[in-house]
């Protein structure tokens, strides 16, 4: 169900529905840029957006359920080494065959089940909003990616601290390769992946 119903005030910026990410093209499954979740996973960031907010924050998600189709695309993109396209921004120092073999692109993949999220936090400023500094970009392939990682700084290592704790607090557990990545712990579905499209 849609994230809207549970919590409105959070950010949807659902990068497969657009050209911004690491395959340059929107996604098969993606024809609305809009946050799809299990029921308990939307209350459960519901009630972590309405935590963030009283400490002067904001949650932003990039992605939330994701159909099987859309994985397919992914691996048709992995397999195609003639398509560097995306790179220098989005997995410059890992070979294109890397991806699979370090876990940044799957054939199954726990967002297709309904309860997991690519989240970050953001600032409000002005008439806007800054993102808090986690050492990398959302989906940047890349060891500096992994939550533990010793090349980022103490500041962004406590955003990233900051950013699973809240997430822990609520229900989530979190993906040591990728500092974004959260899946709620007590998932309803843990073996069935849809493919509904996001619409």
């Amino acid at each position: 169900m849609a994230l809207d119903a549970y919590a409105p005030s959070v950010r949807q910026q659902i990068r497969y529905a657009d050209t911004e990410n690491f395959v340059g093209a929107p996604i098969d499954g993606y024809r609305a840029a809009r946050c799809w979740l299990s029921e308990p996973a939307a209350r459960a960031l519901a009630s972590a957006e309405a935590d963030v907010v009283g400490q002067g924050l904001e949650l932003v998600v990039f992605d939330c359920y994701r159909p099987e189709r859309a994985v397919r695309h992914f691996m048709r993109w992995a397999a195609d080494a003639n398509d560097q396209g995306t790179k220098e921004y989005y997995y410059p120092r890992v070979s294109k065959a890397e991806l699979l073999s370090g876990g940044y692109v799957a054939e199954r993949s726990g967002h297709s089940r309904g309860s997991t999220v690519d989240v970050t936090l953001e600032r409000p400023c002005g008439n806007g909003t800054v993102p808090l500094d986690m050492g990398t970009s959302f989906d940047f392939f890349d060891p500096r990616s992994n939550y533990s990682s010793t090349e980022v700084t103490p500041a962004q290592w406590e955003n990233r601290r900051r950013l699973r704790e809240l997430m822990e607090r609520h229900g989530f557990r979190g993906y040591e390769p990728e500092w974004w990545h959260f899946t709620l712990a007590d998932e309803p579905y843990p073996d069935h992946y849809f493919d509904v499209p996001i619409e």
